[in-house]
């Protein structure tokens, strides 16, 4: 299942954030792990779309779903991302729902859009199909998810979420917090109210509500207010907490009772 298809329901989808471990494993890791669906960031890491055409191949081939933040929304980034084969793509820094509509239209293919037409390479699997099929099933089937990160876009948070075609909206916290003078501010009622609005937004049109969550907890009491696109922390921070926590385990057993047998 896609994750346009998932969003279609405000049913619970937990994943994770990939931003620095790509390997051929990756994808069956995390799939194993029980995640609905990974989160890939490349705004914030160095990896480039070679990377990425890597990447894309180790999700499809653990039949997971992958969610794509490109390094930028400009047009190039936008359509290499989909060329490449990514079906579900997360915006950053959208500030007008025209600028949503803007990029949709990148998304789409004529007469619906106006995305360059690259037929029988990744994004088909190399495989030769008509003009009207391929575009008609990429049109229906990709999709597209805005990250509410900015004042401006809270501004017109209703009427993005409002797009026929927009699939739903992940509030980057660390970004909104700071454009509204807040930064870092989680129980500020600044930041806690431009929260809920955004999620009465998705709530009001239908739309999937996103959030990354650092423990268990802040995920069950984000659902509970209408979020459920759920993700589930990032590869760095897991990996370091676990390998931090095992360590700390063993110095300290270390230093008990095997430090005080060698006396």
């Amino acid at each position: 299942m896609d994750l346009k298809e998932m969003a279609a329901s405000k049913d619970l989808k937990v994943g994770t954030c990939v931003m620095e471990f790509i390997s051929p494993g990756i994808g069956k890791i995390v799939k194993q792990a029980g995640a609905d669906f990974v989160f890939f960031d490349m705004e914030h890491n160095g990896y480039s779309f070679d990377s990425l055409n890597h990447l894309l191949r180790f999700f499809e081939a653990a039949d997971l779903p992958l969610l794509l933040r490109p390094p930028s929304k400009s047009y190039h980034h936008v359509a290499h991302a989909l060329d490449l084969g990514a079906r579900a793509l997360l915006l950053p820094h959208i500030r007008s729902a025209e600028e949503a509509r803007q990029i949709l239209d990148w998304m789409r293919y004529p007469p619906e859009g106006s995305r360059g037409v690259a037929l029988g390479i990744a994004h088909d699997n190399y495989r030769p199909a008509a003009h009207d099929e391929v575009m008609g099933a990429a049109n229906r089937e990709i999709g597209f998810f805005v990250t509410l990160e900015n004042a401006d876009g809270l501004a017109e948070v209703e009427e993005i979420a409002a797009i026929d075609g927009v699939d739903g909206l992940v509030l980057g916290h660390n970004d909104l917090s700071s454009s509204l003078g807040v930064a870092g501010q989680w129980d500020n009622p600044t930041f806690a109210e431009a929260a809920d609005r955004v999620a009465a937004a998705c709530a009001a049109h239908g739309k999937s509500y996103g959030r990354l969550v650092t423990t268990p907890k802040e995920g069950q009491e984000l659902f509970d207010t209408g979020a459920d696109l759920i993700i589930c922390s990032g590869d760095i921070w897991l990996f370091m907490d676990a390998l931090r926590s095992m360590i700390d385990d063993v110095r300290d057993l270390c230093r008990g009772e095997a430090g005080a047998a060698r006396g």
